[in-house]
């Protein structure tokens, strides 16, 4: 259930253009008629769908800005349709609800290739500000060129290269391979990369950043190019060429 109302006095911002579009897909009506209240508040216009099938159609017919998906569900689980969004939509916003707060367990839905997770019970105004973290993130940025060595990043088109290969990006992983293009040769800390990257207080125990520089490796190395983020013990990561 979500524990906490979203308003103080005045506190419930609307948006001054066309709402952004969120998709909650939960097996609960009671979670579901919760956040259709509270994000409506919010300023969001909110979709609802009471499982992972009704959530695929409504994806492939009226495509949302970002979707709420809660893990446990009969029939296709919210893994399960995650990886099935990934499958056809790269960039579209994910964030996961769970009830299981294990690190493998959030890990695994990284892993499926969600952009975030919360757990059950949680604030309904921490919800609203990851969404609007994530939705910050889909907005253009103008047509700059971030360059290190011959990985390049279109930040108009959300593009990256390596060489002549594209790259294709989750919103979360083009958002981390920005940071490190503009900060290049220098350390960042953890609680820099998840205070720049997810927007919020950083959780010590979480696997979430070790996940995406892993996946971003994997993409960026995919043609068997030289490591360009390394990991630097008790440090953080930097952006560098080998010596």
């Amino acid at each position: 259930m979500v524990a906490a109302s979203l308003c103080n006095e005045g506190a419930c911002a609307m948006r001054d253009d066309s709402p952004a579009r969120i998709l909650v897909v939960d097996d609960d009506a009671e979670i579901r008629a919760s956040l259709r209240r509270g994000l409506s508040i919010a300023g969001f216009t909110v979709l609802l769908a009471e499982d992972g099938a009704a959530a695929l159609r409504q994806v492939r017919d009226d495509p949302p800005d970002l979707v709420v998906l809660d893990i446990m569900m009969p029939g296709l689980d919210g893994l399960d349709v995650v990886r099935r969004l990934r499958a056809g939509d790269e960039a579209l916003p994910v964030v996961l609800l769970t009830a299981k707060d294990a690190v493998p367990d959030r890990v695994a839905g990284l892993e499926a290739g969600a952009d975030d997770y919360l757990v059950k019970p949680f604030a309904l105004s921490e919800l609203v500000a990851r969404i609007r973290v994530r939705l910050r993130r889909q907005e253009a940025t103008g047509n700059a060129e971030l360059r290190f060595a011959d990985v390049r990043l279109n930040t108009g088109a959300h593009e990256a290269t390596r060489g002549d290969r594209l790259i294709a990006l989750t919103n979360t992983e083009y958002e981390l391979l920005r940071l490190f293009l503009l900060n290049p040769k220098q350390v960042l800390t953890r609680d820099r990369i998840y205070e720049r990257v997810w927007g919020y207080e950083f959780v010590g125990e979480s696997k979430v950043i070790e996940v995406y520089v892993r996946y971003l490796r994997e993409k960026l190395e995919a043609g068997g190019e030289p490591r360009l983020i390394h990991t630097l013990r008790g440090a953080g990561y930097v952006l560098k060429e080998q010596a």
